[in-house]
């Protein structure tokens, strides 16, 4: 006999419909950005081995060959980006063997006929190239390529498929010497169940939140990267807010995608102060204030000005602000900034901590009343 339809049941079936065609769907757009970007790492390979002008190029090419793919508006194509492809070929070769029929023609003609060099790479890997491309994203798969010992890659490979970890999680992992302390223990069993257990799992339908995803779908940072609509909307309000104030604010990027060393982060709000001459650098906590969070704007600060700063440039300041329902904290972070008259004067014209504060909490309260 069937089930009765209901208003519930009709909701849980569209619910359920959704999300796994939403999964599938970013599934299928992670698989092509991963052959994407190994196929752009087999043409570097292959011109420099091959190409009738590479020695017109020599060491500028990849910081050339990006400057011309920009002008494309082709995404993640920066020098190091096109360096880190280049490294994913070369570590993981035997991908060319899960590009499609109908994608064939995309391969180089020696790469097409030179089957016997993939088959021999092929048979010493512990995970199948399929399995790989279908359950891991990119980002995954580029924090296994830095890893130089084969063995510790496919540990790390089996470990998190297996646990179904996050991108966070196994860069946790990996700095925790997961696979050196297994090496180390004498119940290894015991160590993997812990770990296991306390493992962040990935979530398909947060898969377009992978930075590289949503470049390569020409999405903007501010369609995908808000962690709730409570913080879009504070964001929106924080940003008039700075703008209105009169002071010298100047708006420059939303979400701003900052690259410090291999890992991808993202400054909420950053304007330019054309009184004080410098970048000015907000973060937004919807938890309590934490020693991690005013560190990491110390670092993005650091970051700014030492790769964004120019000539005349003053030193940049960030602004942390944590929130919880009824309190608001204030920190500035100042980087390099030991002239107590220099901070002074940010601090004159930098908006008070008080009225931050007192902004914050009633624009909370009216989103909150709103809901």
């Amino acid at each position: 006999m069937e089930s009765e339809l209901t208003f519930d049941s009709l909701v849980q079936s569209i619910r359920q419909v959704h999300d796994q065609l939403a999964a599938q769907a970013g599934r299928a757009v992670n698989i092509s950005l991963t052959l994407r970007n190994w196929l752009i790492g087999l043409y570097i390979a292959e011109y420099k081995l091959r190409g009738a002008d590479r020695a017109k190029y020599g060491e500028k090419l990849l910081a050339l060959l990006s400057k011309e793919l920009r002008k494309h508006h082709i995404s993640s194509t920066g020098r190091r980006q096109l360096y880190n492809y280049l490294s994913f070929y070369r570590v993981f070769p035997e991908i060319v063997r899960t590009v499609s029929a109908q994608s064939k023609y995309l391969l180089p003609t020696a790469i097409v006929s030179d089957k016997e060099k993939v088959r021999t790479v092929s048979a010493q890997l512990k995970v199948p190239p399929e399995k790989l491309i279908n359950t891991l994203s990119y980002s995954h798969l580029e924090l296994f390529v830095v890893l130089d010992d084969s063995l510790k890659r496919a540990f790390y490979e089996i470990e998190c498929i297996r646990g179904n970890w996050s991108v966070r999680e196994l860069k946790r992992q990996i700095a925790s010497l997961y696979y050196e302390r297994s090496g180390l223990s004498n119940n290894k069993k015991k160590l993997a169940e812990l770990v296991r257990s306390g493992a962040e799992a990935s979530e398909p339908k947060l898969a377009v939140r992978d930075p590289y995803i949503f470049e390569f779908l020409g999405l903007k940072s501010k369609d995908v990267m808000s962690e709730s609509d409570l913080e879009d909307q504070l964001l929106d309000k924080l940003q008039e807010f700075l703008l209105e104030l009169g002071h010298g604010f100047c708006f420059e990027a939303r979400q701003k995608r900052i690259l410090i060393g291999h890992t991808h982060n993202f400054v909420d709000l950053v304007f330019y102060h054309r009184i004080l001459k410098c970048h000015v650098l907000v973060e937004l906590k919807l938890k309590d204030f934490s020693h991690e969070n005013i560190g990491q704007l110390n670092t993005y600060v650091t970051w700014y000005q030492k790769n964004m700063a120019t000539d005349g440039d003053n030193p940049p300041v960030g602004i942390l602000l944590c929130t919880q329902k009824d309190h608001t904290l204030v920190e500035y972070a100042l980087a390099g900034m030991d002239n107590h008259l220099f901070v002074s004067k940010y601090q004159l014209e930098l908006p008070k901590k008080e009225e931050m504060q007192r902004f914050i909490e009633e624009q909370i309260k009216e989103v909150g009343d709103g809901e």
